[in-house]
């Protein structure tokens, strides 16, 4: 069985496609004032703000509460029939981006048996970076008692030779136009067409031959290869996954190789595809003695090292950090804030895009670094001979080229 495949889809219809897309929850968590900016553009009619809990709201109000509203409200939207069933599809979708750029992928669902997140998994799909469990928690409450999901997994594919979602790329004229609009918050332009019938079948057999292969690839490494790596959206789809382990444990016994849970709503894309660019998340320390840190990170830098911009306050300057600690640049940072922060009092926040990040530097008793992008080449290979990346190693594009919601898929 292919690990990737169509689903039953559901789209909004009869509403403001522009009012109902949001981007994903877990951007802009330093900036609630994006959020509240959100929430007045949506007002109360229809939309997908509505059914998320952004994770720069979290611990600002009854969380209880409002995992209770999100779930009424997908209820209400069922009840009222603000959704469309798209049966047994796929949906070919193309982001056109800030710099003009258009981004092609395909609308699926990922077997959750086929995903592990833990390191040192030789599953065929895998997380990219260290899944931070802590995380997990807030997600679960909102998804356990969700009667639909809505996905922002950005799912890759090492597909050098163009062949999975490409040919449906040139057949994209004779497909039905489901939706083209313009995203909120300089979000871009996003077209999506319907793919069913032949299309979808002729798909099917691509993905299954290239599944065949995947064994094959990277044999120069120790460990199993990978199929398919989680480019964005790992905490969401490790989310889904303890789910679906929760309603195993609380079902032994039980086939559930059908039930709606044992899959997640992904979008893959092909890392090879020009368009895909892989911007740096940047780290913010507060409160912080910005100086103290930067000093003691003194011995983690060696000539000739990864070079590194940092902001504190009113200062900026480099560091050059030490190459034989790691492979990445990121690796060496994140091993040694680890450390220090559990030494030290004081925050990490992850920050997409380079001016939002040297504004939070400039803020008192804060420090800030901008890390340099990873090659695309080290993605996969990093996944195989390490396990997972240090978490948010990279960013698939810019904040605001995230994924938005738009579909959706009933769980339960």
């Amino acid at each position: 069985m292919n690990v990737f495949k169509s689903a039953d889809i559901l789209l909004p219809q009869n509403v403001d496609l522009e009012k109902w897309a949001v981007i994903a929850c877990d951007q802009f968590t330093s900036d609630p004032a994006y959020w509240q900016r959100v929430r007045s553009f949506a007002g109360e009619g229809p939309s997908t703000i509505h059914l998320i809990l952004p994770e720069a709201e979290l611990g600002s109000g009854d969380e209880a509460e409002t995992v209770k509203k999100i779930n009424a409200a997908m209820e209400r939207y069922l009840q009222e029939e603000v959704f469309r069933v798209y049966p047994d599809s796929y949906i070919y979708i193309e982001r056109t981006l800030v710099d003009g750029s258009v981004r092609p992928g395909l609308l699926g669902v990922v077997d959750l048996e086929a995903y592990d997140y833990h390191p040192g998994s030789d599953s065929p799909v895998r997380a990219t970076e260290k899944t931070v469990l802590e995380r997990i928690p807030p997600r679960q409450r909102v998804r356990k008692d969700a009667p639909i999901e809505l996905p922002h997994v950005l799912m890759l594919c090492d597909d050098d030779q163009m062949s999975l979602i490409e040919p449906v790329a040139a057949v994209r004229d004779s497909l039905p136009l489901l939706y083209d609009l313009q995203l909120m918050e300089q979000g871009g332009r996003i077209r999506g067409w319907l793919v069913q019938g032949d299309v979808a079948k002729a798909f099917d057999a691509r993905f299954e031959a290239f599944s065949r292969s995947y064994q094959e690839k990277y044999s120069d490494l120790p460990g199993a290869s990978v199929l398919l790596a989680v480019g964005d959206g790992n905490h969401s789809l490790a989310t889904a996954k303890s789910c679906y382990e929760a309603l195993k444990a609380e079902h032994p016994g039980e086939d559930l190789s059908g039930h709606a849970a044992r899959y997640s709503l992904v979008e893959l894309e092909n890392i090879h595809d020009p368009s895909l660019v892989f911007a740096p998340i940047h780290r913010i320390i507060t409160g912080v003695d910005g100086q103290q840190l930067l000093a003691d990170l003194g011995a983690c830098c060696a000539e000739g090292g990864y070079e590194v911009s940092w902001i504190c306050g009113e200062k900026q300057g480099k560091v050059y950090l030490d190459r034989a600690r790691g492979e990445l640049a990121v690796a060496v940072l994140q091993e040694f804030l680890d450390r220090w922060l559990a030494e030290h009092q004081g925050q990490i926040d992850y920050i997409h895009g380079d001016e939002e990040v040297m504004q939070l530097g400039k803020q008192e008793d804060a420090v800030a670094f901008l890390l340099p992008p990873m090659e695309k080449h080290q993605l996969f290979r990093g996944v195989i001979s390490g396990g997972a990346l240090p978490r948010k190693t990279f960013s698939m594009g810019h904040a605001r080229e995230k994924r938005y919601y738009m579909e959706g898929r009933k769980i339960r």
